[in-house]
């Protein structure tokens, strides 16, 4: 299995020779000892992102390199669930909530309350200059099957439909603007041709992305001094609504 631990606020999953893949700033494949998820203060502002992460892992003792998310949530709020040969690490916080109106008449309402909320359609978390926002859902998933590069590109889909089931059900909202997953599989492990929902590996990952997100948003908000979710994007302090219809028509049109 993959070992987890953290130090100096930086979160560690390490497993020898991991194949990795990850929607983190520097993102993509990587075959790495380990994978990251840091905690960055308020008011961070950094854009040398790269060199902030390496920084932070020597301040942790972390030598090995590999991908890396940034998140404003507390690493105290970190859950772990393992099933079947996979393990899921979440953090989950919702101070900028990502909203996608559905149903007719729908863009007054977005525009209005995105601006109440003081808000922007273009803030997504991803611009250069725009550094992560206090909330944040990261995931680090891993299986000890060995997966090809689709199968592994197949087990993030897979993942990030889990957390946007769950975050739905949980919070009503699809996730943030500045979520990041990274999955790994073990090169050694024995060989799984797929990781879809009806897959073995993709049952255990969405069942792991559940119970992990699940249990670091009740870690985050439940109890008596934790803040509330929030309501709505306008009850946030940041967020997003993605407003606008597109043109939709026949492809023979």
């Amino acid at each position: 299995m993959f070992e987890s631990e953290i130090s100096a606020d930086v979160l560690r999953v390490c497993r020898p020779d991991t194949r990795w893949l990850s929607t983190g700033f520097s993102g993509g494949y990587e075959t790495a000892d380990a994978a990251y998820n840091c905690t960055v203060p308020e008011g961070f502002d950094r854009t040398d992102l790269s060199a902030y992460v390496a920084e932070r892992r020597e301040k942790a003792g972390f030598l090995d390199a590999g991908p890396a998310m940034l998140t404003g949530v507390d690493l105290r709020h970190a859950r772990r669930a393992r099933l079947d040969g996979v393990e899921a690490v979440a953090t989950a916080g919702v101070s900028n909530p990502a909203a996608l109106p559905m149903g007719d008449g729908v863009e007054a309402a977005t525009e209005s309350e995105g601006v109440a909320a003081g808000t922007a359609d273009s803030a997504t978390g991803s611009a250069e200059d725009d550094p992560p926002r206090p909330g944040t859902v990261n995931l680090v998933v891993g299986t000890t099957r060995a997966l090809s590069d689709g199968a592994l590109a197949t087990l993030l889909a897979t993942v990030v439909e889990a957390k946007t089931a769950t975050m739905l059900a949980k919070t009503s909202f699809t996730g943030t603007t500045s979520d990041a997953v990274v999955v790994g599989s073990d090169p050694s492990g024995e060989p799984a041709a797929f990781a879809g929902s009806a897959t073995p590996v993709g049952r255990a990952a969405r069942v792991c992305v559940r119970d992990a997100v699940r249990a670091s948003l009740a870690a985050r908000y439940d109890g008596e001094s934790a803040d509330d979710v929030p309501a709505s994007v306008t009850a946030a302090e940041y967020g997003v609504r993605s407003s606008g219809h597109a043109t939709v028509s026949r492809l023979d049109e």
